[in-house]
């Protein structure tokens, strides 16, 4: 979709599109009122900008959007633009054998029960050996460290699906 598309769309289906790059409903909202956008540069600022005056809330709710590492269903309801970015997303993490997703299976609980949220990582690119020792690593940080790193991670996902939602064929 084109800026310009995104510009002309009715409110719902802007909240729409937006949800899909973040699942947060104050980062939504906040975005809304900020259209129509100039550019897709001043859509990544505004959504910086937004992301940094959430609270841990609203980070907990964008993390419910996400399916765990090696899993394709979420807490929350996905939408179908969210679900099919989120696999793609995991491809490489997902294409593998038993022991590996067992071992996904693993850490991703390990992780949920120490921190009390899904393990979230821009996984774009990344191999499940990669995620994995990612993982494992960040399980020894302290909860309110690891927290504020989830929710950089999570920046980063929307930025990387806001490029991917005005690079998409209407």
């Amino acid at each position: 979709m084109t800026l310009d598309d995104f510009n002309a769309l009715p409110d719902d289906g802007a909240a729409e599109a937006l949800a899909a790059c973040c699942g947060a409903h104050r980062w939504v909202a906040a975005m809304m009122t900020r259209r129509p956008f100039e550019s897709v540069d001043e859509v990544i600022a505004a959504a910086d900008e937004i992301w940094r005056d959430t609270t841990e809330r609203d980070w907990h709710e964008a993390f419910d959007h996400h399916p765990r590492i090696g899993e394709s269903r979420s807490v929350a309801a996905q939408g179908h633009r969210s679900a099919t970015w989120s696999s793609g997303e995991q491809a490489r993490a997902s294409a593998v054998d038993d022991a590996v997703k067992r071992q996904l299976a693993e850490v991703n609980a390990e992780y949920e029960a120490r921190f009390g949220h899904i393990y979230i990582v821009c996984a774009a690119g990344r191999s499940a050996d990669e995620l994995l020792a990612i993982a494992r690593a960040r399980l020894d940080n302290d909860p309110a460290t690891e927290l504020r790193i989830a929710a950089g991670e999570q920046r980063k996902i929307t930025e990387l699906r806001l490029r991917k939602l005005f690079s998409e064929a209407t």
